[in-house]
């Protein structure tokens, strides 16, 4: 291969590399999901072949880099748009520790052993099981922790309010893109019809409206609308 070609090639790799990465995602490496991971490594080994290989076509190169930017950015959007398809690529959030107690099962699952398992609590500031209510592993690689109430760091809200009332452990999702989430709803012992009344006191009369609903650990609903206007 000549130097002319070499060059000419590394720059045609780099800027599709770089147009690429720029349109597909802005996650940091700690948020990929496998998917994320599998596609940015598969893209980056073409943009290699592309700039090292002259058997391999600048057409061809550059058609396989935009054809897997273009699978990528599809499923992406397929995840944002389905919550099945969504648990199918990057999963779901597991309850490692449940009420101060640790699933051993769920450990299994996600392959995480004691020694994983405390390391990821300390990354959190938390340094004994003991002080943990609640842990999720999320679809990320990382542990999300709740403490216990008394081991909570008191905020200014706090200092306003006597006593917390809790109905619920944590805050939980029931609406996603417009799309009821029954299973949540019925491990709340709630209906549709509690919620179709939360979103008439809220003036929402269509689920359509609702980007994302969640209830609070007080009862009450959280909601998002869909479009709202961002103003600069």
């Amino acid at each position: 291969m000549e130097l002319s070609e070499l060059l000419i090639r590394l720059i045609i790799a780099y800027v599709v590399l770089f147009v690429l990465t720029r349109i597909m995602s802005r996650k940091e490496i700690s948020q990929m999901t496998f998917f994320n991971f599998a596609s940015a490594i598969a893209i980056g080994s073409i943009a290699a072949t592309l700039a090292t290989n002259s058997n391999f076509s600048i057409r061809n190169g550059i058609i396989a880099l935009s054809a897997w930017g273009a699978f990528t950015l599809i499923f992406g959007y397929i995840d944002i748009k389905s919550k099945r398809a969504r648990k199918l690529t990057t999963g779901e959030p597991i309850i490692v520790i449940k009420e101060g107690n640790i699933m051993e099962d769920a450990l299994r699952s996600t392959r995480l052993d004691m020694d994983s398992l405390n390391s990821l609590l300390r990354d959190s500031s938390v340094f004994s099981v003991k002080d943990v209510d609640y842990a999720f592993f999320e679809t990320s690689g990382k542990l999300s922790v709740m403490k216990k109430h008394e081991k909570q760091v008191i905020t200014k809200g706090d200092l306003s309010i006597l006593k917390n009332i809790s109905l619920y452990p944590t805050s939980t999702e029931v609406i996603s893109d417009g799309i009821i989430n029954t299973t949540n709803l019925s491990r709340l012992n709630l209906n549709e019809e509690w919620l179709k009344q939360q979103l008439d006191q809220e003036g929402i009369q269509d689920l359509s409206e609702v980007f994302y609903g969640e209830v609070q650990q007080d009862g009450t609903l959280y909601i998002d609308k869909k479009d709202d206007d961002l103003k600069s």
